[in-house]
C-alpha cells in the first residue's frame, strides 16, 4: 500500500467514482458534513458524488430544507441533514463556544447581549418566516442591539450553535435565516459518547484511510474523542500503516477498490482535500510546495491526483474555464479532463 493507494481508496470512499447517490441528501447523509462556505462550489462537491447532478436540484434540497447549512465543525459552514443537526450541534457546541470566548469578548457581547438577540430571532421568525441579513439587522437595530464589525456574524453563529436558528430557503442570491424548531423536527437526545462514536464512525467510513490527527482536523473535536470513537467502533473499522502511519476506514472495503479514476474538477473545500490535516497522498511530491493553492483554490485531480487548478467565470448562457496545470498535461490527461468539463457544464444546464 503506497501514498497514491491512499488517494485511490479516499476516492472510492467518497463515491466520486462509484455507485453514485441519487438525491443530495443522500450524499450529505454519508458524507455526514460536507464544507459549505463557498456555496456554488459545495454545491458542484455534492453533485460531483451524485449519479445525475444538477445544481437546480440541490438549490431545491435547499429550499425545502432537506439539508441545512450551518455552523457545526471547526467552526465553519457546512451541510448537514436536518435529523443530524442537533445531535453534531450538542457535540461540537461547547468547543466552538470555548474557541470563539476571546471574539465574544472584544467585541463585548456579553450573555445578555446574546439572549436578547435570541429573542429578536424567535419573534421575528415565529411562524415561518425566514430573514435575510438585511433583515435581521433592522429588526436588532430596532431592539438597541448593534451589528456593527464582527457582531451580526457572532450573533448568527451563536444562535445557530445553541440550535435556535439555522439556514432558510435563499432569496435570490441571498441568504436567509429561520427557526431550527420549523426547520428541523426534534429528534431523541443522545448521550455524549454515542455522538462521537456516531461521528468517528461516519467519517472513517466515508473519508477514510484517515488518520486520528485528520479527524480531529475535520471535526474540531480531540485525539481523545478520536481514539474513543475508534474503541467503540473497533468491529465495524479496520486499519492500515503506510510509511509508519495508521490510517482508519471503514472494516468492509475492499482494498482492491484502489484505482485510478479519470479526472474530477474539485471545488474549492472539497472534502477530497479539506477534509484531512495531511494531503500529501492526493498531491505528487513535485506539487508539494504548491498546498496554498492546493487548499484554498479549487484543484483538477487525474488519476487520482492533483494536477493544477482552476477557476470558472460562469454567464447565463455560457461557463468559462480556465485552466491552471503545475506541469505540461499530455493527451490523455488533457482527454480526461475535457470529460470532467463537460459534467461540470451539464450540472451548471449550460453543456
Amino acid at each position: 500500500m503506497t501514498e497514491p493507494d491512499i488517494a485511490s481508496l479516499r476516492v472510492y470512499n467518497q463515491h466520486l467514482n462509484h455507485s453514485k447517490f441519487k438525491k443530495p441528501e443522500e450524499v450529505i447523509g454519508y458524507m455526514c458534513a460536507m464544507q459549505a462556505q463557498e456555496y456554488t462550489h459545495a454545491k458542484w462537491a455534492i453533485g460531483l458524488r451524485m449519479l445525475s447532478p444538477a445544481d437546480k436540484m440541490v438549490e431545491k434540497a435547499m429550499t425545502n430544507g432537506t439539508i441545512l447549512r450551518t455552523h457545526v465543525l471547526r467552526p465553519t459552514w457546512h451541510f448537514v441533514l436536518p435529523q443530524d443537526i442537533r445531535w453534531m450541534l450538542s457535540l461540537t457546541a461547547p468547543r466552538i463556544n470555548a474557541g470563539n470566548a476571546a471574539m465574544y469578548k472584544k467585541q463585548e457581547v456579553t450573555d445578555a447581549i446574546f439572549n436578547k438577540s435570541f429573542n429578536v430571532f424567535t419573534e421575528a421568525m415565529r411562524g415561518g418566516k425566514q430573514l435575510t441579513r438585511t433583515e435581521i439587522v433592522t429588526a436588532l437595530n430596532n431592539a438597541n442591539i448593534a451589528t456593527d464589525d464582527l457582531r451580526l456574524t457572532i450573533l448568527l453563529m451563536k444562535a445557530e450553535l445553541e440550535q435556535l436558528i439555522c439556514s432558510g430557503a435563499r432569496q435570490g442570491k441571498q441568504f436567509t435565516y429561520a427557526l431550527l424548531d420549523e426547520r428541523a423536527p426534534a429528534t431523541p437526545t443522545i448521550d455524549r459518547e454515542e455522538a462521537v462514536a456516531t461521528l468517528v464512525l461516519r467519517y472513517f467510513t466515508s473519508h477514510g484511510p484517515a488518520t486520528v490527527n485528520d479527524f480531529v482536523h475535520w471535526s474540531g473535536l480531540t485525539v481523545a474523542d478520536a481514539k474513543t470513537g475508534i474503541e467503540i467502533n473497533k468491529d465495524s473499522l479496520t486499519n492500515i500503516t503506510v510509511s509508519g502511519v495508521v490510517y482508519w476506514m471503514g472494516a468492509d472495503i475492499d482494498l482492491g477498490k484502489a484505482k485510478k479514476s479519470g479526472a474530477y474538477l474539485l471545488p474549492v473545500y472539497d472534502e477530497l482535500i479539506i477534509a484531512y490535516k495531511n494531503r500529501d497522498a492526493m498531491v505528487p511530491a513535485g506539487f508539494r510546495d504548491k498546498m496554498g493553492a492546493i487548499t484554498f483554490f479549487p484543484t483538477i485531480m487525474v488519476n487520482n491526483q492533483v494536477v493544477g487548478n482552476w477557476g470558472r467565470n460562469i454567464g447565463k448562457k455560457s461557463i468559462d474555464i480556465e485552466l491552471k496545470p503545475f506541469a505540461k498535461l499530455n493527451k490523455t490527461q488533457t482527454q480526461s479532463i475535457e470529460t470532467a468539463l463537460q459534467h461540470f457544464k451539464k450540472f451548471n444546464d449550460l453543456a
